[in-house]
């Protein structure tokens, strides 16, 4: 490939313009493709953002194929669902070469375009014959209908959705879902639960303040309407990342949605295994998912699980819950899942690498 470096040193010059930057790239490629503004979402603002995100990582990891290449095939997958063609890449390739030389003006050489030009024709070449592999074994999206809506309190609804085929996930893996009232918007959500054989999956939703889809399902949802739902993805909360060790999970809010599933998948496929679960919540109400986790805990005695409400807990979706789960036991030789909001998440691993919990046994997702 071209001179990586200057690569990264135009995109961190364009990358000063700041939001002027994916507003420009989106506004050309509607001009040059209007077919294709009906694949985004009417509120384009995370739509930029995940745009800047994508082109960031790829140009950091330019040089490391180990990781670049992984992501890209993930997106070329990913993008199915949109139904994107062979053209669509055309198009987005001109888009960008036209936003990136507008931002760098005189610095915009035939050298640094042909550099550029060759990067994206092998991130659009990786990311089609991906796409194209994935074709002949999974469909671009799965229908889910929605079978039981079960409201939890004010603002949280457990979903159970019968899928039209099969999909091969494993717990801990997340879905895209998109809602019939709002097309072309999709949210990632983890299930609930492990693989089940009648094919249903449940998804816990927490309607965000201001957000768009999770209030939609939570409150405007009904039996009976269809989502659709991307391909599984991800590996940073699978069972696979704890070798068979012990485990200890943190959970704030809806994000014990996923560690539930973990805890059903070692119940049904074991090995066995000693877990805790903390479950953090602001208060006794929020607690959503205790009857279920207490009814696994009955049945299955290497599993307990500790509720922590008020002082225990804080302030849950903006707090660690570290100082808790530090204080009941040293923990020595665990692996520790913690899911939960991105805030929570980040101080909680922060505060446990902190308290002597190697870096290397701690499971969550991140931005990254």
């Amino acid at each position: 490939m071209s001179d990586t470096q200057a690569l990264r040193d135009s995109f961190a010059l364009v990358g000063k313009s700041g939001d002027e930057v994916p507003r420009y790239f989106y506004s050309y490629l509607f001009l040059i493709a209007p077919q294709v503004r009906q694949m985004f979402p009417v509120d384009m603002g995370m739509q930029r953002d995940r745009l800047v995100g994508a082109l960031g990582r790829i140009v950091g990891d330019v040089d490391d194929p180990e990781r670049l290449v992984p992501y890209v095939q993930q997106l070329g997958r990913d993008h199915r669902r949109f139904q994107v063609v062979a053209q669509h890449y055309d198009a987005v390739g001109q888009a960008l070469l036209a936003t990136l030389g507008y931002f760098l003006g005189e610095a915009w050489t035939p050298e640094l375009r042909r550099g550029w030009t060759e990067a994206y024709g092998l991130v659009a070449r990786t990311m089609f014959q991906a796409a194209e592999a994935d074709s002949a074994v999974n469909p671009a999206w799965w229908n889910a209908e929605v079978v039981r809506h079960e409201p939890r309190g004010f603002d949280v609804a457990a979903l159970t959705l019968q899928l039209d085929r099969p999909m091969a996930y494993a717990a801990g893996q997340s879905v895209m879902v998109e809602t019939p009232m709002l097309p072309s918007t999709w949210r990632s959500f983890t299930p609930a639960n492990a693989p089940r054989a009648d094919g249903t999956v449940e998804l816990h939703v927490r309607a965000v303040d201001g957000g768009l889809v999770s209030p939609a399902m939570v409150y405007r949802l009904r039996q009976g309407d269809v989502l659709r739902l991307g391909a599984p993805v991800g590996d940073r909360l699978s069972l696979r990342r704890s070798q068979g060790r012990d485990l200890v999970m943190v959970a704030g809010g809806t994000g014990v949605a996923p560690l539930r599933a973990l805890v059903e998948e070692i119940a049904w496929h074991g090995p066995p295994r000693r877990v805790d679960l903390f479950f953090g919540a602001r208060d006794t109400h929020a607690l959503y998912d205790m009857p279920a986790l207490r009814q696994l805990a009955q049945m299955h005695s290497w599993l307990r699980v500790t509720p922590l409400v008020g002082a225990d807990a804080g302030t849950f979706e903006n707090r660690s819950l570290a100082g808790p789960v530090l204080r009941a036991a040293a923990w020595q030789g665990r692996s520790v899942y913690v899911c939960g909001s991105p805030t929570m998440v980040s101080q909680t691993v922060h505060e446990l690498a902190a308290g002597g919990i190697p870096h290397e046994l701690l499971h969550y997702e991140d931005a990254r």
